[in-house]
């Protein structure tokens, strides 16, 4: 073996060590998951409710308008497909321009539920549905008077953009609305309005495009399609928007309380989301069932409708009003299906939430079953017989879905949740879907397309759906255990207002992907307060900087800064608030000078007179800084650029300053002329975090420390207790350099 190869083995080798030890602990955690009392949890093992009682409570407009406001959606699509010859006609297009135009709106209905779900959370939900609603039926009705491809193409994607707040805002609004033990029917009701739509639609669209006559009575089905929806819209902004999260809370804490925590940035709640378990195998199961999901009323078009080149035996030739209204039967069977799925759901749900999402995942299995035998009999009547069957099962299954991720995910975080489904479906498995099935149809027919192309897309989604299944009550007991901290800390606050802590970091576990760093770490940091963050390279001490800034999500645990729950917030918004880091070695601009290192930081003060008044305090504690104020950066000492990078933070005015390697590499006489400036800020009660190797530095300007060794927290105490604790001290000079 060559020597040189020596230390690429031996840091291999440890890799290999550091993940498979790191395996074993997941192992042992998902043996061990942490399960509460089914008391405890809500919704289950409560009275059963009845359909009015629940209707009492939650009230009937509120889900009467978001029904409706489905249905007239859903009659709005497919009537682009009922009239589309009509469509090409009037505006002289092909049938690829048609599609394209027609597929637009649903493109970006789906770009647009992540934005809309962002809204979701930040504004009123019934004023976000309401007004896209109204935008939806404006769109709508101008559809009906485009005068070109080009302009219908911009109508539909305006219908898009305003259908896309039903996806991601009217489930919450639900879930919010009506009690859980009726939430399963509730949003049952409202999924019916999807197939409603699609079974009435075709219907109105050809009766009003009839009466009106001539070649262009098409354009009357969607003027006159809209009016009543803008009504639905009008009404849905007079009505109340629920408290969000009130049923959980009232079950877990007896009571319903205002959060004015800052909402969730999307990106923030992506990752957070993949840590609950079961979401995770159900978007992916759901994700993968998008192949079968899109593919199979594409295909279900052309089979009906051409004369097929390769499945010369199913030759049907239907034209588009025929096609459209076997289509819209083929979804008769889910308005039977959908309310049973709710009153079944809710019910074994109540008992035991894991087998009611395994029942959704056989839902998943019998639809590609029934959708795959349907195809082989030539006779048009069997193939609707059995596709009605099969839509029958995927509405019972979506009508049971949205409960279980209403029942798992944080009610922050509900509607981009029910947002990433539709991406999931539409972009995930729709897009790839397509392509698949399009490129099979075209080799081999679109019989022989969907049968290659639905059982591993039912089979494999229905199948992570029911393994996620098994985490349902862990998800729910931690989501309990979140509400039950926030219960005690407001009570904290409110018994002692003004010890509230600045920093205050529980149950914290992140790491890097795969690899877990910290673990259930877990300590506070008052006003005015100095605290070292002491430990051995590798220790997780930069790790634990960079999750309380928000530059690394964490998989579990709170971040608070005074009193507000900050762990999912932008790290752009804390430093807004107060926050801000000092990291250690990329902290300036070393190709700048420091002037200019400067003047970037000041453009986030946007008063010209503090800004000036910042630059002036930072030239008083710093005055070597005042006098290299045109010279590179990089140019300047260990030391300088230390202080050049605290110059910057000070610049903010911090609530907080967070250190990261304050005495790192530097001169003995530089650590002393930074511990005075430290010592200053200390006196005029700025609260600080430092990481720091040296101990001697630490009890020089820390009034409390804390000992990290492998992502754990083994000692808090006041610093001078260090001096009690040989090992620990030992360990700390041995470690070297880094953190």
């Amino acid at each position: 073996m060559n020597p040189d190869q020596g230390p690429i083995l031996d840091a291999r080798a440890l890799a290999e060590q550091v993940m498979q030890e790191e395996q074993e602990r997941r192992t042992a955690n998902a043996a061990e998951q942490f399960v509460l009392p089914d008391n405890l949890l809500p919704g289950l093992s409560g009275d059963a409710m009845g359909f009015r009682e629940a209707l009492r409570e939650g009230g009937t407009m509120m889900i009467v308008l978001l029904t409706l406001l489905l249905v007239f959606e859903s009659a709005d699509q497919v009537a682009v497909q009922v009239l589309g010859p009509d469509i090409q006609k009037t505006l002289n297009i092909s049938d690829t321009v048609l599609t394209g135009i027609a597929s637009l709106g649903g493109v970006v209905l789906v770009l647009a539920t992540l934005p809309l779900a962002w809204l979701g959370d930040r504004l009123k939900r019934t004023r976000v549905v309401g007004f896209a609603g109204i935008t939806w039926a404006g769109f709508a009705a101008l559809t009906g008077l485009s005068p070109t491809a080009f302009t219908m193409a911009l109508t539909r994607s305006g219908t898009g953009l305003g259908a896309s707040a039903t996806i991601p805002i009217s489930p919450t609004i639900i879930a919010d609305q009506y009690p859980i033990a009726a939430r399963t029917r509730m949003l049952a009701i409202e999924s019916l309005g999807r197939p409603l739509g699609y079974v009435i639609g075709p219907f109105i669209a050809g009766f009003i495009a009839t009466q009106a006559g001539g070649d262009e009575g098409w354009r009357w089905a969607f003027i006159l399609g809209a009016m009543f929806p803008v009504i639905i819209g009008f009404l849905l902004l007079t009505q109340r928007d629920p408290k969000r999260g009130r049923f959980e809370q009232e079950a877990v804490l007896g009571e319903a309380v205002d959060v004015v925590d800052p909402p969730v940035r999307i990106s923030a709640a992506f990752e957070r989301l993949k840590k609950v378990k079961t979401f995770y195998y159900l978007v992916v199961g759901i994700g993968l069932l998008g192949f079968a999901l899109v593919a199979v009323p594409v295909q279900l078009g052309l089979l009906l409708g051409n004369n097929p080149k390769h499945d010369s035996h199913f030759h049907y030739g239907y034209g588009a009003y025929t096609r459209g209204w076997m289509i819209g039967i083929m979804q008769l069977g889910q308005l039977v299906a959908i309310p049973i799925a709710g009153y079944i759901g809710d019910r074994i749900f109540r008992k035991d939430p894991t087998r009611a999402l395994r029942l959704t995942g056989i839902f998943v299995l019998l639809y590609g079953a029934f959708t795959v035998v349907g195809l082989r009999f030539r006779s048009v009547s069997i193939l609707i017989a059995f596709m009605m069957i099969a839509n029958a099962f995927q509405g019972a299954a979506f009508a049971t879905i949205r409960p279980a991720i209403a029942a798992v995910v944080p009610y922050k975080m509900r509607a981009q949740a029910f947002a990433m489904v539709g991406v999931y479906i539409f972009l995930m498995g729709g897009f790839f879907g397509g392509l698949l099935a399009g490129s099979f149809s075209d080799a081999w027919g679109q019989v022989t397309a969907l049968t290659i192309i639905v059982p591993p897309a039912a089979l494999l989604g229905g199948l992570l759906v029911m393994y996620g299944a098994q985490f349902m009550k862990s998800d729910i007991s931690l989501g309990v255990q979140e509400l039950l901290e926030e219960q005690e800390e407001r009570k904290r606050m409110a018994a002692d207002p003004e010890h509230i802590p600045v920093l205050q970091v529980r149950n914290l576990d992140a790491g890097y992907g795969p690899l877990q760093v910290l673990f259930d770490v877990e300590f506070e940091v008052q006003r005015g307060e100095v605290l070292a963050l002491l430990g051995t390279n590798g220790a997780g001490k930069s790790t634990l900087l960079k999750t309380i800034s928000g530059l690394i999500m964490p998989d579990r645990g709170v971040v608070r800064f005074n009193g507000r729950t900050i762990t999912l917030v932008a790290p752009e918004v804390r430093v807004a608030a107060g926050m801000v880091q000092v990291p250690g070695g990329e902290a300036i601009f070393p190709t700048l000078s420091v002037k200019e290192n400067l003047d970037i930081w000041c453009e986030l003060i946007e008063d010209p007179t503090k800004r000036e008044a910042a630059r002036e305090r930072v030239y008083r504690v710093f005055p070597q800084i005042k006098d290299r104020l045109y010279q590179r950066a990089g140019s300047l000492s260990g030391g300088q650029q230390q202080m050049l990078a605290l110059s910057k933070a000070l610049l903010l005015d911090p609530d907080i300053l967070l250190i990261d390697e304050l005495s790192l590499g530097l001169a003995p006489l530089v650590v002393q002329e930074l511990l005075a400036v430290v010592e200053r800020l200390k006196a005029e009660g700025l609260t600080m975090v430092i990481v720091e190797q040296s101990v001697n530095v630490a009890l020089a300007v820390a009034d409390r420390a804390i000992y990290m060794e492998r992502g754990q927290v083994k000692f808090s105490g006041p610093a001078r207790e260090l001096l009690d604790h040989e090992e620990l001290l030992h360990a700390v000079f041995l470690s070297g350099t880094g953190a």
